[in-house]
């Protein structure tokens, strides 16, 4: 019996863990390895397996008499030592706050207006949180490019507002204004959804317990549904938070030079550059800076547990 519970344990939790150690475990392994390597001579990382001078057969180059011919610290130190790598992390941080923040302002209400509606209008409601996605990413953000340009009807309407008040015209494609809002475009759904899962599952009967002991509609807000909310507005920010961290796409299109982000040096580096080298330092540093911060997430939302009970 205790076999057969065994394995179908194994049988269950098997498949994830195989799927987490080729795409994500392995992967993280080689990035981790390859910080320390030295760039090759055409980008790409310096061969440690190549022919020997003297037999002209291939073989392990590296050895421990002239491993450090083949790995290296600088490229952490060159990290350390550039302070723009910093202040594109902090601009990077500053991104994804904002988006992470502006999503879960207007999330919040529209989840709750899901959520309170009749059943036979909630899946007609959800699919249309969803509809975006039916399109392709790239078509999505292109679109806003044509919106955002200087000749579209909004920038145009934006523009002639100002106009009447005395302030000169404003370009919006190519700004930090332009990258947040596509960002938080992007990122919505991802925000919404773990809300209304969320919200869907409240008992209304607190609330009418609030009210008859004398409540007002803030303070039942505050004090029933936002704290039971907490674990939806966590998650989303988390969906919304990280990718939006890491995003490269929308800052080139819709940035320029002025909005990029760490993502779009991360990709310079592997893909422009090809210096894999620095740029698995990049991500691992990036890596760290997501743990740090779902870290100290986890243990505020412990001592909020703890100063509740």
């Amino acid at each position: 019996m205790a076999k057969s519970n065994r394995l179908n344990k194994w049988l269950i939790s098997g498949p994830p863990l195989l799927y987490l150690l080729i795409f994500f475990a392995i992967p993280s392994l080689i990035m981790a390895f390859a910080a320390f390597r030295f760039p090759g001579d055409y980008g790409g990382l310096l061969p440690l397996i190549g022919p020997n001078p003297e037999t002209g057969a291939n073989e392990i180059l590296v050895n421990a008499s002239n491993w450090r011919d083949y790995l290296t610290f600088e490229n952490f130190g060159r990290f350390f030592e550039d302070s723009i790598y910093v202040e594109l992390f902090v601009k990077s941080f500053w991104y994804a706050g904002i988006t992470t923040l502006v999503c879960l302002l207007l999330a919040y209400p529209l989840a709750w207006l899901i959520a309170r509606s009749p059943k036979k209008y909630r899946d007609l409601m959800i699919l249309l949180v969803i509809l975006p996605f039916w399109s392709n990413f790239l078509i999505r953000v292109y679109a806003w490019m044509i919106i955002l340009g200087p000749q579209g009807y909004f920038t145009m309407a934006i523009n002639q507002v100002l106009g009447l008040i005395g302030i000169g015209p404003v370009q919006l494609m190519f700004s930090h204004f332009a990258v947040i809002i596509v960002l938080v475009y992007v990122h919505l759904p991802f925000m919404v959804l773990p809300l209304y899962a969320n919200l869907e599952k409240h008992d209304l009967a607190l609330l009418d317990a609030a009210q008859d002991l004398g409540a007002s509609a803030w303070q039942r807000f505050w004090k029933v549904t936002w704290p039971l909310s907490l674990p939806g507005v966590w998650a989303g920010a988390a969906l919304v938070f990280i990718p939006a961290l890491g995003m490269f796409a929308v800052p080139d299109l819709i940035g320029g030079t002025d909005g990029i982000m760490i993502g779009n040096l991360i990709k310079q580096q592997f893909l422009d550059s090809r210096d894999w080298p620095f740029g698995s330092v990049l991500s691992i540093m990036l890596t760290l800076a997501v743990l740090g911060l779902a870290g100290l997430a986890a243990l505020i939302g412990r001592g909020g547990k703890r100063n509740a009970l």
